[in-house]
């Protein structure tokens, strides 16, 4: 009862008043399966990425963490292949930093951080954290191209000055549409729950 009440609080205050460039919300009737999004940073890899996040709330919130993964891939020392985090909030002491007192808003706040700022001595990927470590450009071309790839946004619209090729464009339009929801769901497919 208490995680039923908490949670509709904290789904009240993300929808009211959500952290900038966050978006939390319930998938169909269930209230402890969330879904989130978060923007990338201005002056990071990230910029102009839209990164989706799956929220899994336990029996025991707050008393136990959520289980946070992304769902968009991303190229992070501290997140895997599998969209799992290496984050301290995310644990129960004593590895953790979990407290009932953080909540959802909170955790995706600092996730958020933790994309601008990566912790590259608590890794999850070795080797990205190493290219973090030990060459930045490297890092940092490879994370902006998986950005691109995966978590930029395709702009859908037509260009309506020329009128020669409208009918073209429209027909490319319905062409990338139709390709970004079949990677969309292939990407979907291919992801294993954690």
């Amino acid at each position: 009862m208490q995680r039923a009440s908490r949670l509709k609080r904290e789904l009240q205050m993300l929808s009211t008043e959500p952290p900038p460039g966050i978006t939390c919300w319930q998938t169909e009737e269930r209230i402890d399966d969330l879904r989130a999004q978060i923007v990338g940073g201005a002056e990071t890899p990230y910029e102009g990425g839209i990164f989706s996040l799956e929220v899994k709330i336990p029996e025991r919130y707050p008393f136990e963490p959520p289980n946070i993964r992304f769902l968009t891939p991303i190229y992070h020392p501290n997140i895997d292949n599998s969209g799992r985090i290496c984050h301290d909030a995310l644990k129960l002491p004593p590895k953790g930093a979990w407290r009932p007192s953080l909540n959802i808003s909170t955790v995706l706040t600092s996730i958020q951080l933790l994309m601008a700022e990566p912790n590259p001595d608590d890794p999850l990927m070795a080797d990205i954290s190493s290219e973090f470590k030990y060459n930045r450009h490297v890092f940092t071309e490879k994370a902006k191209k998986w950005t691109q790839e995966h978590a930029v946004q395709k702009n859908k619209g037509v260009v309506e000055d020329d009128k020669e090729n409208a009918t073209d464009q429209k027909e490319s339009s319905r062409k990338r549409d139709a390709l970004y929801s079949l990677r969309e769901a292939e990407q979907s497919v291919k992801r294993p729950c954690v």
